[in-house]
C-alpha cells in the first residue's frame, strides 16, 4: 500500500476507534440514566395513576410497563430494539419516536441557530481582541466575555424577559405553535437563542482569543510581524488557520452544553422542543421517553465532536 493509502487508512482507524468509544460512553450514559430514574422516588406507573385506583390496579399497571422487572433486563431490552429506530413506548402507551417527531426538530432549529450565531459571534470578538493584543478593547472583551460565560441561562432568559418582553414588549413572553407544532413566528426564536447565545459566546470567545494569542507566539507569525505585513492580515493568514483546530473543538464542546441549556430555556419559553418533554418525563419517571431524548442529544453531540475531530486531523495531520 502506498503512503497516502496507509495515511488514509490510519486515519480511518483513528476515526472508527474513536466514533466506538464515544458509542460506548453512550451506552454508559444511558445505563447511569435507567438507575438514576430508578433509585428516584415513586416510579411511570404512580405517577400515571388516578384517584381511587386500588393496589390490584396499580400493580396491574407496573405489570404492564414491565416495572416488575429487574433493571438490568429493562435496559437491555431496550438497548437491543435500539439499532431498529424502536426507542420503546412510555408509560401513556405512545411511541417515544412519535412522542420526539416534533420536537426534535423544532430543538434542532433552536440549537442549531444557537449554534451559527454562537460560531460568528465568537469569531467576531475573538479576533477584535487579538487584534488590539493588551489594549482597552482586548481587555474589556476578556472581561464581558468572562462575566456572559458565568451566567446561567435561566438568569440570562429571566432578564431577556424582563427587558424585551414585559418592559418594551418588544418580543412575546412565550412560544406559540401553530398547527404545525413549530412557533407560530419566527420572533418567537429571538429571546430563547440570544438565552443560549449569550454564556456560549462569553466561553468560546475567550477560547478563540487564547488559540489567537497561542498563535501569535509561533516562528511564522513572528516572521510575518518583521516582515512588516498588517496586522489584519497577519491574523487572517497566519495566526487564524492555525487557531482553527482549537476553535472547532471548543465550538463542539459548546453542543452538549446548548442541548443542556436548550431544557431549560424551552421550558422558561414554553417552546416546543425535548426540552419540555425531557422536564414531564422526568415528573412522570418515564424512563424510556427520558432514554429516548438522551440518545438523540447524545448522537447529535457525538456527530458534531467527530466533525471536530476531522477538522484537527485535517489541519494538525494528528490523531482523531
Amino acid at each position: 500500500m502506498n503512503r497516502p493509502g496507509r495515511r488514509f487508512a490510519h486515519t480511518a482507524l483513528r476515526i472508527g476507534i474513536t466514533a466506538a468509544r464515544r458509542a460506548l460512553l453512550l451506552v454508559l450514559l444511558l445505563a447511569i440514566v435507567f438507575a438514576a430514574v430508578e433509585v428516584l422516588p415513586g416510579d411511570a406507573a404512580g405517577a400515571a395513576a388516578e384517584r381511587g385506583e386500588s393496589a390490584a390496579d396499580l400493580a396491574g399497571r407496573r405489570h404492564a410497563l414491565g416495572l416488575d422487572r429487574p433493571l438490568w433486563e429493562r435496559f437491555a431490552g431496550w438497548m437491543t430494539s435500539l439499532p431498529t429506530g424502536d426507542l420503546g413506548t412510555s408509560a401513556r402507551g405512545q411511541k417515544v419516536t412519535a412522542l420526539l417527531a416534533d420536537p426534535l426538530p423544532n430543538t434542532l432549529v433552536l440549537t442549531g441557530t444557537a449554534f451559527a450565531v454562537t460560531a460568528v459571534l465568537s469569531l467576531l470578538l475573538g479576533c477584535w481582541g487579538a487584534a488590539r493584543p493588551g489594549r482597552p478593547t482586548d481587555r474589556i472583551i476578556g472581561h464581558v466575555s468572562t462575566a456572559a460565560f458565568a451566567v446561567p441561562e435561566f438568569v440570562v432568559s429571566a432578564v431577556l424577559l424582563l427587558v424585551l418582553s414585559l418592559w418594551t414588549g418588544w418580543l412575546p413572553a412565550v412560544t406559540v405553535t401553530g398547527g404545525d407544532g413549530t412557533p407560530a413566528s419566527w420572533t418567537m426564536l429571538i429571546m430563547p437563542v440570544l438565552a443560549l447565545v449569550i454564556p456560549q459566546t462569553g466561553w468560546n470567545a475567550r477560547v478563540v482569543r487564547g488559540a489567537l494569542a497561542d498563535q501569535a507566539a509561533t516562528p511564522h507569525v513572528e516572521a510575518a510581524h518583521l516582515d512588516g505585513l498588517p496586522q489584519h492580515l497577519i491574523l487572517l493568514r497566519h495566526q487564524l488557520p492555525g487557531a482553527v483546530p482549537a476553535i472547532a473543538t471548543g465550538l463542539a464542546t459548546s453542543t452538549g452544553l446548548l442541548f443542556g441549556g436548550a431544557v431549560v430555556v424551552e421550558t422558561l419559553f414554553n417552546y416546543p422542543g425535548i426540552g419540555t418533554v425531557l422536564a414531564g418525563a422526568v415528573s412522570a419517571r418515564d424512563t424510556p421517553v427520558i432514554a429516548g431524548v438522551v440518545i438523540c442529544a447524545g448522537a447529535v453531540v457525538s456527530l458534531v465532536l467527530l466533525a471536530a475531530d476531522l477538522v484537527r486531523h485535517a489541519v494538525l495531520g494528528v490523531r482523531a
